[in-house]
């Protein structure tokens, strides 16, 4: 590694998944908890979900990210580093907020897992009604 100075922090969140982002100069490298970003998601697609604001910004070979992420799946924890890399990138350049902005990348998805009721089988779902 060339150097070891970060830039930038972001912390992105996503469900109960927490990442934080560490913006390096460097070669374009992401780190995901110790292993490359290819070997900790399991699809292509939560791959292309990271390297989005990267795109988006034109900024997919000028730095190395290291992710710390923590909590949750690996759907969510791949929209929480999508948006921990967004805010990382905000605080280099000011220039990307509208890239970012537009794509939606700065606001926090706040949809959760709604919480299961007592009386109930589920968060909304009913025990089956008997009349007799």
């Amino acid at each position: 590694m060339a150097s070891t100075k970060n830039i930038a922090i972001g912390t992105g969140r996503r469900k109960t998944a927490v990442a934080r982002v560490f913006l390096r100069e460097g070669s374009g490298k992401i780190v995901v908890n110790g292993k490359d970003v290819k070997d900790y998601f399991a699809t292509q697609e939560q791959v292309r979900v990271v390297h989005q604001p990267l795109l988006v910004t034109s900024n997919d070979n000028k730095f190395d990210i290291l992710i710390t992420v923590q909590g949750g799946g690996l759907n969510g924890q791949a929209a929480a580093c999508l948006h921990g890399i967004s805010r990382a990138l905000l605080q280099v350049d000011q220039d990307t907020h509208t890239a970012l902005k537009a794509n939606g990348y700065l606001t926090r998805d706040s949809r959760m897992v709604e919480r299961k009721k007592y009386g109930q089988r589920g968060a909304r779902r009913r025990f089956q009604f008997s009349k007799r």
